[in-house]
């Protein structure tokens, strides 16, 4: 048999990165629920809104560089502490499984 011709059973496809904006948002969710804050008081604390505050950590906004950094003054943490947690957010989520059906061999035990 020629092994040209062979078909995967499921095609090999990358999995979906999580985008920057979402990961910045969750890296500082988990800074200040680690905390014990709201996100009234960071909000106030960084001189935003609490919904522009909600938004960012939802990852439905794009933050600029500044408003990062109010929020992380707010936080009390430095700007490459957040770099550092968005790097492990995103090198996490690239490592994890996805839901649904398994792609490889699954052991099972009887």
């Amino acid at each position: 048999m020629s092994t040209d011709k062979v078909v995967p059973l499921r095609p090999r496809t990358r999995p979906q990165e999580l985008p920057l904006r979402a990961a910045i948002g969750r890296a500082l969710r988990d800074v200040r629920t680690e905390q014990g804050r709201t996100l009234t008081e960071v909000a106030d604390a960084a001189g935003m809104s609490m919904q522009y505050l909600s938004e960012i950590e939802r990852g439905r906004k794009e933050a600029s560089s500044e408003i990062l950094q109010a929020v992380c003054a707010a936080l009390n943490i430095r700007l490459a502490d957040l770099v550092a947690r968005t790097f492990r957010v995103l090198t996490v989520e690239a490592r994890a499984i996805p839901a649904g059906r398994p792609t490889g061999p699954v052991l099972m035990a009887a």
